[in-house]
């Protein structure tokens, strides 16, 4: 099953708060992702730079930290979701306002912007994506083991439905891995790419992996 691009939330066995992204492409399978500091950016390989021209979409930050929270996203809205969220606004607030403000991509497909967010100081998470039909913010109680996640095609309702209850990950390059191709997500197609932030005693692990 193809359901596009990926974010996901979770909680390892060991309790630490993981949030992930995933780009699956049929369009744009050249592209990698780069670490910059505590920003994750989305890129095209070299050699196809020029595939910015077709399509102005393909390229964003797609995880950032930000204060005490991991913020993952396909699209732009990752910078805004998460500057609110360093200012001291709540993270169901800051992902509402930022999706509804942005709106679902204008492309052929109308993709949805979904959103991710994990707090390492506490359980809650949150899921949300914006459609051309709707706007969803969903707060998860995150419990180890498990993974929560939502997609821009199929899976693209953040509902407790979506989920993968045998999620495991020691660090990020393995969060990183299990999204690409461990547990449920073994089941979706055209993997291309994938970043995980993993909480820390310092604050959160960063990791990216090509499929």
């Amino acid at each position: 099953m193809y359901i596009g691009r990926i974010v996901a939330v979770g909680m390892t066995l060991e309790k630490k708060v993981v949030a992930m992204y995933r780009v699956s492409s049929r369009s744009f399978p050249n592209r990698e992702a780069r670490i910059n500091g505590e920003t994750v950016s989305i890129m095209p390989q070299k050699g196809f730079e020029d595939d910015l021209s077709k399509n102005p979409y393909i390229a964003y930050n797609c995880l950032r930290i930000a204060g005490t929270c991991a913020v993952a996203c396909n699209g732009s809205h990752t910078d805004p979701i998460s500057e609110k969220i360093a200012s001291g606004m709540s993270v169901r607030d800051a992902m509402s306002l930022s999706l509804l403000a942005m709106d679902y991509e204008k492309d052929n497909y109308c993709t949805p912007r979904i959103a991710a967010a994990v707090d390492r100081t506490n359980n809650r998470a949150y899921l949300g994506t914006i459609k051309k039909d709707g706007l969803i913010v969903r707060e998860f109680e995150l419990k180890p083991g498990i993974a929560y996640y939502v997609a821009t095609y199929e899976k693209d309702i953040p509902c407790a439905h979506n989920s993968d209850n045998e999620f495991k990950a020691e660090d990020a390059y393995a969060g990183c891995t299990y999204i690409l191709r461990g547990g449920v997500f073994a089941e979706f197609e055209k993997p291309v790419t994938a970043a995980a932030a993993i909480a820390s005693d310092k604050g959160f692990e960063l990791a990216v992996s090509l499929a």
